[in-house]
C-alpha cells in the first residue's frame, strides 16, 4: 500500500516541476513587429525565464537588455559593443525612448550577462518598424 502511494506521488511531482519551469525568451512589448511609429518613440522590453540584474552581476540566469539598431545580432558569448547602434541597459532598465530617422529600421533585443556577453539567438528577438 505504501509503495503504491509513493509511485503515484513521483509522477505528480515531476509534472508540477516541469510545468513550473518557464522558457527563457525576450520580446518587445512595444513597439510590435511591422508597425509604424513616430519618432521619438518608446521601446519596452520583456524577459521570461531569467532575472534582470545590473552589469557586473554574474549570477546564473541573470543579465540585462541591449538594443541593437540596424545591425547584426551578436553571437553567444561575444561581448556586445557599446556605440550608437548597440544600446546598453546595464542598470536593469526595461524601457527607453529612441529617436530614429524616417524609414524602415531593424530593432534587435538581446539579453546578455553581467559582462555584456550575449546569450545569443536563444535570448534575442528582432522586429522591423517604419518610422514616419
Amino acid at each position: 500500500m505504501i509503495m503504491r502511494s509513493y509511485a503515484l506521488l513521483v509522477p505528480t511531482i515531476f509534472i508540477l516541476f516541469t510545468t513550473s519551469v518557464s522558457a527563457q525568451s525576450v520580446d518587445f512589448f512595444e513597439p510590435k513587429n511591422n508597425t509604424t511609429v513616430i519618432s521619438p518613440f518608446k521601446v519596452v522590453f520583456m524577459i521570461s525565464g531569467m532575472t534582470i540584474a545590473p552589469s557586473g552581476d554574474m549570477t546564473v540566469n541573470t543579465g540585462h537588455h541591449h538594443l541593437l539598431i540596424d545591425t547584426e545580432d551578436i553571437a553567444n558569448g561575444i561581448v556586445i559593443p557599446k556605440d550608437d547602434t548597440h544600446k546598453h541597459f546595464g542598470q536593469g532598465q526595461t524601457e527607453t525612448e529612441i529617436t530614429l530617422l524616417p524609414g524602415k529600421h531593424k530593432l534587435s533585443l538581446q539579453f546578455a550577462n553581467g559582462a555584456h556577453q550575449s546569450y545569443g539567438e536563444k535570448l534575442s528577438k528582432t522586429i522591423e518598424i517604419t518610422v514616419k
